[in-house]
């Protein structure tokens, strides 16, 4: 959302009274816009773990990043990649697509864009049009890597950072990451969001550290969840409300997140093993012999 919500009772009346069910919600859930951090409702409330730059100005948050993250955007330019801001036409969606479906893992899950059409494609990622910026990683005339960052008044949030598992070499996500905060910073914007910090029990994973690698601290902001219905008032009771990575224990998760990653790499080998089509066999009898092995001929 582009501001805070206001008024929240008005949507909570109108889901409890929607004799319809229209939505079919079990629980509303609502959070405030950064930096508010104190609770302003007697509403159930929880604390969400943000992942934030609070950006005072580029040169403070270059300075203050680890000497290797410096040294990978120093080594993205030296490798020949240029970040630019690219406007949201077919030339770039048609990269977009190119990236996305190099590979259909992501983090070892499956990634959500893989496969998709030019048209579910340009209406994924055009919803915010007009407030949003795609800031794009070339080498050559190639997109290796994009960020979408939504405009929130001092808020700009990065709802997408995909690169080129081809070109990682290059550091990408890096070099895209500081023309954000640049750009961020010409525009007069105080935080930089990029989803949360700690994803509930899951505490050390890839993405977090890439996070904190790049500046991210975490905020804790107040969370609201109001229940809707009877099973949503069950759910909140047995704290169900927090998916699995908020009930389970770290170690259980960690086995758990491997098992899964393995599962999908499995799935995805055998996928590509089955759509590969068989090889035309051009050493036919009726065309041409080829002498087999060791043969004196």
């Amino acid at each position: 959302m582009e501001s805070e919500l206001e008024c929240p009772e008005v949507y909570i009346k109108k889901l409890m009274g929607d004799a319809k069910s229209i939505l079919k919600a079990d629980i509303f859930t609502f959070t405030h816009k950064l930096p508010t951090s104190q609770p302003k409702y007697s509403y159930p409330v929880e604390w969400e773990s943000v992942a934030v730059i609070h950006l005072t100005s580029f040169t403070r948050w270059w300075e203050n990043l680890p000497q290797e993250t410096r040294k990978n955007v120093r080594r993205s330019c030296k490798r020949g990649v240029q970040v630019i801001i690219k406007e949201y036409d077919d030339d770039l969606i048609r990269g977009i697509r190119e990236v996305n479906n190099e590979s259909p893992l992501r983090q070892g899950t499956p990634n959500g864009y893989y496969g998709k059409s030019f048209d579910e494609t340009k209406r994924l990622y055009g919803e915010f049009v007009g407030r949003s910026d795609f800031i794009c990683a070339y080498f050559g005339d190639r997109l290796i890597g994009f960020l979408h960052l939504i405009y929130r008044g001092e808020v700009a949030s990065i709802l997408n950072l995909t690169t080129s598992p081809s070109h990682f070499d290059k550091r990408p996500a890096n070099a895209l990451m500081a023309k954000a905060a640049e750009i961020c910073e010409e525009k007069d914007i105080s935080y930089i969001s990029y989803g949360l910090y700690n994803y509930g029990n899951k505490h050390d994973h890839s993405l977090r550290t890439f996070k904190i690698r790049n500046g991210f601290e975490e905020m804790l902001v107040p969370r609201y969840f109001v229940p809707l219905t009877r099973w949503g008032r069950i759910c909140m009771k047995a704290k169900l409300h927090r998916g699995l990575v908020g009930i389970l224990p770290p170690a259980v998760i960690t086995i758990g997140l491997r098992a899964r990653a393995q599962w999908h790499r499995l799935v995805a080998f055998i996928s590509r093993r089955s759509s590969m089509t068989e090889r035309p066999n051009c050493n036919r009898q009726m065309k041409c012999s080829n002498p087999s092995a060791g043969s004196s001929a």
